[in-house]
């Protein structure tokens, strides 16, 4: 019974900084791939980091040199700092994970909002 739950998300003046957080329980963290990705209302979901357990990262166009994920396979967790934020930035953030376990597995947190304001 995988959870991901999100939490840090709030309301930013742009150029400031969040660092939502992603807490994982009921799997194997190692081999797997975590992700954030975001949806902002009427726009489609997109990915914006992910980080392998060996630490490779990819990023999405829109956040490179602003974002960086990373993540603590011993406390089970996975990070995502936000620096010079913008109004476009607005949107659900979702923990995501791909897990192999015998075979692979997605989950999904519930997300949490981050608001940036002008």
């Amino acid at each position: 019974q995988v959870q991901l739950v999100e939490s840090g998300g709030g309301l930013v003046q742009a150029g400031g900084s969040l660092r939502p957080s992603c807490a994982v329980s009921g799997s194997i963290f190692s081999i797997n791939v975590m992700g954030w990705y975001r949806q902002a209302p009427g726009k489609q979901r997109e990915l914006v980091a992910a980080v392998t357990s060996g630490g490779s990262t990819i990023y999405g166009d829109s956040v490179k040199g602003r974002f960086t994920i990373s993540r603590d396979n011993a406390k089970k967790m996975v990070y995502l700092q936000m620096n010079s934020l913008k109004p476009e930035d607005t949107a659900v953030y979702y923990c995501h994970e791909k897990q192999f376990v015998r075979n692979w597995f997605e989950y999904w947190g519930q997300g949490t909002q981050v608001t940036v304001s002008s």
